[in-house]
């Protein structure tokens, strides 16, 4: 028989999160309503879906009508998860989704910290919405008007503090293996594998809870980084090979995606996902950048960042890239053609020569 850990099974080992009345506070928001609406950002990875996921059989453990709207196309190595046919794209049935929001009791906001994250029409259609707000998040500086704010940036994910919330309102032992799987690769996703945001013992712990659940961790790493098509590694291998730029002299280096590019490779969501990490395995590198032309819009340039030990990615971004992040993992974008966004590239990694 496996080995279930329960609540009082490691007493040093203290996963809450909540003070006793910010716990009773949440316990009573769930409570007072039936139907609940979960948001996350636009372009969802693997935490925002899997943390929105795993909330939403919670709270259908709890009787609620829950409704998961996700703003457009997710990646495609993601729609293996558990009850990813439940979700509801908004730009696919923004009527359905408007109707469901118009009788939602509940608004959670997941994984994301400013309404912008969700896109214009969800972003509007959510300010005139009169219901209370429950934020549960790990970027900095949000500014959600929420009823309750759970928000705790030095965690490694939302899907972690999504963990930690049914664990301390004592929902672990009604926890499914597939809540354990959504949670599982929300945690793994945001950190790169457990590679980057993952020092603390008590994610380590968590996974041991998780583990507990039956999960197969090896499975769920194959289902999420090792299923692309052969399109997808010959844009890995186009990209290493042709596209990238190495800063020698300053450890750093970036990279571009054009819209030729991505039809050449027949690029599908998700394609690009990984792709910057790579770079960080050349010897002493401490920055990786990403720039992908997006497909629709002109003059719209899609950045991610990538970095390693004490190099401030989230700071980078910040300033010259519109958006922001983690200390090794952020994004933002900038609205201008690609090879103006190479301009901002280069003087961005020569504002930050002195740190890398």
């Amino acid at each position: 028989m496996a080995y279930i850990p329960t609540n009082s099974s490691n007493p040093k080992m203290d996963i809450n999160l909540l003070d006793n009345n910010e716990a009773a506070q949440l316990r009573d928001l769930v409570s007072s309503v039936n139907d609940i609406t979960i948001f996350c950002h636009i372009n969802a990875d693997g935490d925002a879906l899997g943390a929105s996921l795993t909330w939403a059989r919670y709270l259908e453990q709890q009787g609620k009508n829950v409704t998961v709207i996700v703003p457009d196309m997710y990646p495609d190595f993601l729609q293996w998860l558990p009850e990813t046919n439940k979700i509801l794209r908004y730009d696919k049935k923004t009527e359905e989704a408007n109707d469901i929001i118009a009788k939602t009791d509940l608004i959670c906001c997941l994984d994301f910290g400013t309404l912008a994250r969700t896109g214009a029409k969800i972003e509007a259609e959510l300010r005139n919405s009169k219901v209370p707000f429950l934020l549960i998040d790990h970027h900095l500086n949000p500014d959600i008007n929420a009823t309750l704010s759970i928000s705790h940036p030095e965690l490694s994910s939302t899907s972690e503090i999504v963990f930690r919330l049914i664990w301390q309102l004592g929902g672990y032992d009604n926890m499914t293996k597939e809540m354990a799987v959504t949670t599982y690769t929300g945690m793994m996703t945001d950190t790169g594998g457990f590679t980057y945001n993952s020092t603390r013992p008590e994610i380590f712990y968590i996974i041991s809870l998780l583990l507990a659940k039956g999960i197969d961790k090896d499975k769920i790493y194959r289902n999420t980084f090792h299923v692309f098509s052969i399109d997808r590694l010959r844009l890995t291998g186009y990209v290493l090979y042709q596209k990238l730029k190495v800063l020698t002299p300053l450890r750093a280096s970036y990279y571009t995606i054009s819209r030729n590019d991505q039809h050449r490779f027949h690029f599908i969501k998700g394609d690009a996902e990984g792709l910057v990490n790579l770079p960080l395995q050349i010897k002493g590198h401490r920055l990786s950048i990403s720039l992908r032309e997006d497909t629709e819009k002109d003059n719209l340039v899609w950045v991610s960042l990538r970095s390693v030990d004490d190099f401030p990615c989230n700071l980078m971004a910040e300033e010259f890239f519109n958006g922001g992040g983690h200390k090794n993992a952020s994004g933002g974008r900038l609205f201008c053609s690609l090879s103006e966004a190479e301009m901002t590239v280069r003087k961005a990694i020569h504002k930050y020569a002195d740190r890398l």
